[in-house]
Formats: structure tokens, C-alpha cells, sequence
């Protein structure tokens, strides 16, 4: 049995996407999703831009998962991966302006306005821990 590059990059990424998917983060795959939710989200949401790098596996989603434990979390939870639902990704990336594009990267949102934003380079020197305690201050400062 030959394994095509594409089916190969989806068992590869897989792990990845299931670091986010099993602590209850749900995917936007299509610019269509990221519309709807992202238009019509009362509360606040939380939308990680997951990415292959090591420092989505080693930082930023670890990070994300620990301030997941903290009593005061978003309502919503998301995720749109980078490198793989490009279009997804290039749509969500229209809610984040000013910011430049940059994944790894974390986005709070409350009632449609983002109040709150991780870029890459706020992810590459910092630990796991230091993300999520970042996160979890926003999420008691807008959250509750």
C-alpha cells in the first residue's frame, strides 16, 4: 500500500490537531464556519491559530490547555490550523487586524470584539506555564 503525501501530512498532523480537539476546542475548517461563529459569538471565545511548529507543541498549546483547568474559562472554544485550512485560516486572520498574521497564536474575543491577543513571538521565549497564566488572566479580566 502507497501512502499519497497528502494522507501522510494528515496522520502527521493528526496528534496536533487532537492536542486541541480532545480539551473540548472545536475546528472552523471552511471561511464559511469562521464567519458564523465568529459574527454571531455572544460571550467571550477563545481561537487558537494552531500551527506544526515546535513552538505550538512545546508553548503554545500546552499553554492553552493548562489555563483550559482554571474556574474561569471562555465560553467558546476554537481552533483553525494554520498551513492546513488556509482559507479558514486567512479569514479568521481578518478578525485579528491590527495584528499581523502569525500562528502559533491566541485570541480572546468578547461579544464579537477581541480583547486579548498572543502573537507567535509572545510564544517562542516563553514557557508553557507563563502562556497559560497570561491566559488566565484574561480570562478573569473578560471571562466572568
Amino acid at each position: 500500500m502507497v501512502m499519497s503525501f497528502d494522507s501522510y501530512m494528515r496522520d502527521m498532523i493528526q496528534p496536533m490537531r487532537d492536542d486541541l480537539t480532545r480539551i473540548g476546542i472545536k475546528e472552523l475548517l471552511t471561511p464559511e464556519q469562521v464567519t458564523e461563529v465568529l459574527d454571531n459569538a455572544k460571550g467571550t471565545l477563545l481561537l487558537v491559530i494552531n500551527s506544526v511548529c515546535g513552538c505550538a507543541a512545546g508553548q503554545c498549546r500546552p499553554g492553552v490547555a493548562m489555563a483550559l483547568e482554571h474556574a474561569v474559562t471562555p465560553d467558546h472554544l476554537y481552533t483553525v490550523f494554520a498551513g492546513q485550512e488556509k482559507e479558514a485560516t486567512a479569514k479568521a486572520r481578518e478578525y485579528l487586524a491590527p495584528y499581523p498574521p502569525s500562528s502559533p497564536s491566541i485570541a480572546l474575543f468578547k461579544d464579537g470584539k477581541l480583547v486579548h491577543f498572543i502573537q507567535r513571538y509572545q510564544v517562542e521565549d516563553r514557557s508553557a506555564a507563563m502562556i497559560a497564566a497570561d491566559l488566565i488572566g484574561a480570562f478573569d479580566e473578560y471571562c466572568k
